[in-house]
């Protein structure tokens, strides 16, 4: 009879709404107006997933840039305290100065009946604390609990003023976190933002299993992806046009906390998804049933699709359509009207994210405001040749990635959920954010906790 196991249903991630599996028919139903011939009609079938009910917002890419800023600084001083101290560290050496941010900042216990099994296995076979095995998150940990000091007249030493300053000019090996005087203006100091790097690992699954006797290593990919949005895209993306208080503020200010963040390539949302698992493990970790929670990623094209139509059958728009105008003339997504007034429907630039109303599925702004990446790679034929089952073309080779949704500086037809574009993955627009999706996991049907029909 084999092993009885228990109905698992996972919890439904903040801000995040359930799209159900099912079956529609993806492509273009309605006239191909400018005769793309890239979306035939097919019907196809895909899993329940979780997506972000909005796209995601300045506030929540801040958090990620911050994350990652705050580790990349703490790293640093950590290299600096162990280059600086004693190995291990006196309890006088770790007091109030840059020892504050040894790692672990703890120190090995001396009787041997107190160590733990691994300590002794670290002993036993010399893993020491040395420079190079920082990376090895397995035997150190960066030290979170100290606050970091930005304010130069607070620095506890010299040896963390010589981190976050950096010594060049003197010789040394301190890079510095902030760009030189000559580089800044108005007498503000400016964090230079092309050190805010995340650094991961993913894994090849495709290439793995084509080669299945070769070493898994073989298929590990290092990602070092800078994460700071690209702010001069709303310069570059319009010529002759004066759009420099967007640049200044729209990704820092707080005016702009809800607002899609734009300026984001391919990789660098890959890279926030990838961070978003990593930080909730970590949280998961921390409670007393800690379960690894499925990975956060982009949307395939087919997803993307599924989920912008809200359960409606060949419906032009996710509203339904084929107007873009409710019974009262209130447009219905930001986007560019008739011949380019683009304050008619009440926005100029982007609006906030939770704007408008939402799809069947509460999803807000499947149409309009910003577009958005998906993971599939663009084939003008892919509809010809791809699965019905989970469709999704994710050719390594192909620098084309599927963008969905249309913009605030696009017509109508951009808007329509079938219409197909793309942009070149490492090309940041101040019209493509983006939103995430994660797997949903466990049985499709009825939640006996509550009786109520997840689907």
């Amino acid at each position: 009879m084999g092993v009885k196991g228990t109905k698992f249903f996972p919890d439904k991630p903040s801000g995040m709404v359930l799209i159900p599996s099912g079956s529609f028919l993806m492509g273009m139903a309605d006239d191909d107006i400018v005769g793309l011939e890239n979306a035939p009609t097919s019907t196809v079938s895909v899993k329940a997933f979780y997506m972000d009910e909005t796209e995601i917002t300045n506030g929540e890419y801040r958090q990620f840039v911050n994350w990652v800023r705050d580790s990349v600084v703490r790293e640093d001083l950590a290299r600096k305290a162990i280059s600086f101290l004693d190995n291990p560290p006196t309890e006088e050496q770790l007091g109030d100065g840059i020892g504050k941010f040894y790692p672990n900042y703890t120190i090995p216990e001396e009787n041997e009946d107190d160590k733990s099994g691994y300590q002794l296995f670290k002993e036993q076979y010399e893993k020491g604390t040395d420079l190079d095995e920082l990376s090895d998150k397995s035997l150190f940990s960066l030290n979170w609990d100290q606050d970091l000091i930005w304010d130069r007249e607070e620095y506890p030493d010299l040896s963390y003023a010589e981190v976050i300053e950096g010594t060049y000019a003197d010789g040394g090996n301190d890079i510095g976190f902030y760009l030189p005087e000559d580089e800044s203006y108005n007498g503000e100091r400016i964090f230079d933002v092309k050190r805010i790097v995340y650094n991961y690992t993913t894994f090849d699954a495709a290439e793995a299993i084509k080669y299945p006797d070769s070493a898994r290593k073989k298929f590990f990919i290092q990602k070092n992806i800078p994460v700071y949005p690209d702010t001069t895209a709303w310069i570059r993306d319009f010529s002759y046009s004066y759009n420099e208080p967007m640049h200044n503020d729209y990704f820092w200010h707080e005016a702009y906390t809800e607002y899609p963040v734009v300026g984001i390539s391919w990789e660098q949302a890959s890279a926030f998804a990838h961070w978003r698992t990593m930080y909730k493990n970590n949280y998961e970790k921390q409670s007393k049933n800690g379960q690894r929670v499925a990975n956060f990623r982009l949307p395939s094209e087919a997803e993307w699709e599924y989920a912008a139509r809200g359960g409606l059958q060949s419906a032009t728009y996710p509203w339904g359509g084929p107007y873009t105008m409710d019974s009262e003339g209130c447009f219905l997504a930001n986007f560019k009207p008739n011949r380019g007034d683009y304050a008619a429907d009440d926005a100029l630039y982007t609006v906030e994210a939770k704007s408008f109303w939402p799809n069947d599925y509460g999803l807000y702004n499947m149409a309009g405001n910003v577009s958005e990446w998906t993971r599939s790679s663009y084939d003008k034929g892919a509809y010809e040749f791809d699965s019905g089952l989970n469709p999704n073309i994710n050719d390594a080779t192909n620098v084309r990635k599927v963008v969905r949704g249309g913009s605030w500086k696009d017509a109508a037809y951009f808007l329509r959920v079938s219409t197909r574009d793309y942009e070149i993955k490492d090309k940041k627009r101040s019209y493509i954010g983006f939103r995430t999706v994660q797997d949903y996991l466990g049985e499709d049907g009825v939640d006996d906790r509550n009786q109520n029909k997840i689907f």
